[in-house]
């Protein structure tokens, strides 16, 4: 940071030297972002050490407009579409209902309520007026929606009566009685012929839609077991409804604090789907923090004399579709990532009541506090078959999120020269270009690469991922982390992750779900694995140069394997069921052969030992499991309960099956004298790959 910086005289300070914070900049506030960097600016690095200038605070004259960008709304909308795609329902192409809360005036609300031509927004309110369009024609309503969004001060009552729809209207808040139309009555799902102006607003938040967004200010939802002071906003007690009571499909929280978390778990657990605020609307912030590392690398070339300040303004604006895209996409792995936690949420009910034990005991988790459930409460859970909710899922994945990137912060994990790919893929292409010195000499940088990190593990593989595989290994966080990332790249995991992402809307909710366990599956295996056979000290990059090139001869010649020696019933998985469930051919293929993967490591331990081929030894290998059943072994063991003890035991006899398949395969090798009947093993249609490479993978395939 350089010399310490020296408070301002006669100030209190309650905190200590902070040398990075993001201010960002809300509707009204943006001025504040100039000032506050001016502030900075005329502290330069030279006098008293604070190096951060205009970098200070994001948005101002030389950031990036979230309005304009509408960024916040665009985030908020991949936890919508996720919702969706989970129904089977694509809303980029099929129509579906809205209330709002705000108005078109509105950032987040009115960019939320243009991002899908399909939407149909029956109804909405904010602090002026009540509107109604019962049956809108999509295209009309949107353009009508672009107009009053181009108008800065618009309100509801500037829509065009004319283009609303029979039975609706707009009235104000102020009306001592609204009719209730029977177009109207049909849409809310009630039989009022007249209403109150607040109680047609408790009919909005109750109406039988697809999706309520909330882009606007207050509290509008808590739970019934919450009274209307403990959601502590007095200005909408009159309308405020329970979680319980909502009929909407889902909710997206473009705004904050729209529902009490007591609210949110209410509603869920009624079967609603939601997340949180805080993953929902995270994009605004993320958005920031991408703004504020651009411009602490840029100043960096400023300084150096490789770019003026009037060019770096320049570079910044036409990086704004970038950085709005890999913003949209980490809110979209959020949201997947609450998908991955619920798919087993029930099954590893008892692992996520250690976790928040464990977090307890270091002072980071405060259950009650977070509205998380006390043992008692998960007690019933499991009794009745349930799981935490999402917006419990997401806050104990916040928490896990904390404790982890403290642990690798605090370790050389961040130094492993495999992670500068990691470092350089969480900048736009141009400054990868252009750059990359400055990339790497980032003053941020393992700060960076511990975030990108732990947003992977936590967010692929779950909040318990970390404390099951210490548990299971005895490793601690750190080197859990950089074997999840061996692991991760060794079995070519993101390709897979990003070709799936890319049909999402066209694969079937249950493929998604078999293809995260699977993957899972894969990863903790191969995890466990480089953990009891890579004593630490050990190098991300030297464990991927040796496994990456067994993995990829074996899965080259892996469909031939499996014809040759089939799996026993009941075990495998079936490449056109994938093609049945919206998969394509080749990703199809892939993901029925992905679990037959894990014998990969030992394979690839073996050829190098043998120096056998790497198909000949994965032949004689399959073979000895279709005669043995070992297959049909391994699936009864991955059945049934995960608690502790009995996941201990079965990760054991899987840990345990897998070194007896490569013992029984090292022996049969040792014992044939005769090379050409160990190559009659190998499917004339599977070519040898030849012995495991040994070069370095580039740093481009890491993220």
């Amino acid at each position: 940071m350089g010399q310490r910086i020296t408070p301002p005289p006669q100030t209190v300070r309650y905190d200590g030297d902070d040398p990075y914070l993001v201010v960002a900049a809300d509707k009204g506030t943006a001025t504040f972002s100039d000032i506050a960097n001016a502030l900075a600016l005329e502290h330069p690095g030279k006098s008293i050490g604070f190096w951060l200038g205009d970098a200070f605070a994001s948005g101002g004259s030389a950031g990036y407009d979230h309005k304009k960008m509408g960024i916040t709304a665009r985030g908020a909308f991949e936890a919508v579409k996720h919702h969706f795609a989970d129904l089977g329902v694509d809303i980029e192409r099929q129509p579906f209902t809205v209330v709002g809360i705000g108005d078109m005036g509105g950032d987040v609300f009115g960019n939320g309520m243009l991002l899908s031509r399909h939407l149909q927004l029956v109804g909405a309110f904010n602090h002026q007026h009540i509107f109604l369009d019962p049956n809108p024609d999509p295209e009309v309503s949107f353009g009508e929606r672009r107009r009053l969004f181009d108008r800065p001060t618009c309100t509801w009552a500037d829509y065009d009566p004319a283009l609303i729809s029979l039975g609706g209207g707009v009235w104000p808040r102020s009306a001592k009685s609204i009719p209730i139309s029977a177009e109207a009555r049909a849409v809310l799902g009630i039989e009022n012929r007249s209403l109150l102006p607040s109680d047609l607003i408790r009919a909005l938040l109750k109406a039988p839609v697809d999706l309520l967004w909330n882009g606007g200010i207050g509290t509008f939802v808590k739970s019934s077991g919450e009274s209307h002071a403990e959601a502590g906003d007095r200005t909408n007690d009159g309308i405020r409804v329970d979680g319980r009571d909502l009929r909407c499909k889902a909710v997206g929280e473009g705004g904050n604090l729209g529902l009490t978390q007591r609210g949110r778990i209410e509603y869920a657990l009624a079967g609603g789907r939601i997340n949180t605020d805080f993953i929902d609307n995270c994009a605004g912030v993320n958005c920031s923090d991408h703004e504020v590392n651009i411009k602490i690398l840029l100043n960096a070339a400023v300084t150096e004399g490789d770019l003026t300040g009037k060019q770096r303004d320049v570079l910044i604006a036409e990086m704004t579709d970038e950085v709005g895209a890999l913003v949209v996409q980490d809110s979209y792995q959020l949201a997947r990532a609450l998908t991955v936690a619920e798919l087993d949420a029930e099954r590893h009910l008892g692992w996520y009541q250690r976790l928040m034990t464990e977090l307890e005991q270091k002072g980071l988790l405060e259950r009650a506090l977070e509205f998380l459930p006390d043992d008692a409460t998960l007690g019933e859970r499991k009794a009745a078959g349930r799981g935490l909710t999402r917006p419990e899922l997401a806050v104990l994945s916040a928490y896990a999120k904390v404790d982890l990137y403290a642990e690798v912060l605090r370790s050389d994990m961040p130094d492993d020269p495999y992670l500068l790919g990691v470092l350089e893929r969480y900048f736009p292409d141009p400054l990868r270009k252009r750059f990359q010195k400055e990339i790497l000499g980032h003053r941020l940088r393992r700060e960076i690469i511990a975030t990108v990190a732990t947003n992977s593990m936590v967010n692929r593989v779950g909040s318990t991922f970390g404390l099951r595989m210490r548990e299971l290994t005895g490793m601690p966080l750190p080197a859990i982390a950089k074997a999840y990332m061996a692991a991760r790249d060794i079995f070519q995991v993101r390709g897979l992750w990003d070709e799936l992402d890319q049909t999402e809307a066209r694969v079937s909710r249950a493929a998604r779900a078999i293809v995260v366990r699977e993957t899972q599956t894969l990863i903790e295996h191969g995890t466990r694995w480089l953990l009891h056979r890579s004593p630490e000290p050990f190098e991300i990059t030297d464990l991927v140069a040796r496994f990456l090139p067994a993995v990829e001869a074996l899965g080259a010649v892996l469909s031939g394997l499996l014809a040759a020696a089939p799996a026993s019933d009941g075990a495998g998985l079936d490449a056109e069921w994938f093609r049945q469930e919206g998969v394509g051919d080749g990703l199809a293929t892939r993901l029925a052969g992905l679990r037959r993967l894990i014998c990969a490591l030992d394979l690839g331990e073996l050829a190098e030992r043998t120096g056998v081929d790497l198909p000949v030894a994965g032949g004689v290998y399959f073979e000895i499991e279709r005669r043995l059943s070992i297959d049909t072994l391994r699936e009864r063991i991955a059945q049934g309960e995960a608690d502790f003890w009995q996941e201990r035991a079965r990760t054991n006899l899987e840990d345990k099956l897998g070194a007896l398949g490569a013992a029984l395969t090292a022996a049969a090798l040792a014992t044939e004298a005769d090379p050409e009947r160990l190559k009659a093993m190998v499917p004339k249609t599977v070519s040898s790959a030849g012995p495991a490479r040994t070069a370095p993978p580039s740093s481009a395939t890491t993220a």
